[in-house]
């Protein structure tokens, strides 16, 4: 059983930056994927990016250019670094890491706040 812990998330003002992390309990977590999610009230959960074992990175189109995921896999720690925020950002952002169709795991959840 792996337990991931999102953290960083909070109110920031229109144009401002967070980074999020998503801290997991066991080292194995450097060897699949991982992904962050956000919900927003009344929609559905969205995938905003990913990163695969081995780096690459994938975005939404909602989020590239102002979103960056990376990984340091020695702290088994997934970040996302989000700038120029929107309040169209706001939502509860979730970790996943999804390891086959019977073993997936998510965080609890961060919630970020855009508003002036």
């Amino acid at each position: 059983q792996v337990h991931l812990v999102e953290s960083g998330g909070g109110l920031v003002q229109p144009g401002g930056s967070l980074r999020l992390s998503c801290a997991a309990s066991e080292s194995s977590f450097g060897n699949y994927a991982v992904g962050w999610y956000r919900q927003a009230p009344g929609k559905q959960r969205e995938l905003v990016a990913r990163i695969s074992s081995g780096g690459m990175t994938d975005y939404s189109d909602s989020v590239k250019g102002r979103f960056t995921i990376s990984r340091d896999n020695a702290k088994n720690t997934v970040y996302l670094q989000m700038n120029s925020l929107k309040p169209e950002d706001t939502a509860v952002y979730y970790c996943n890491q999804n390891r086959s169709p019977w073993d997936r795991y998510w965080g609890q959840g961060t919630q970020v706040t855009v508003s002036s």
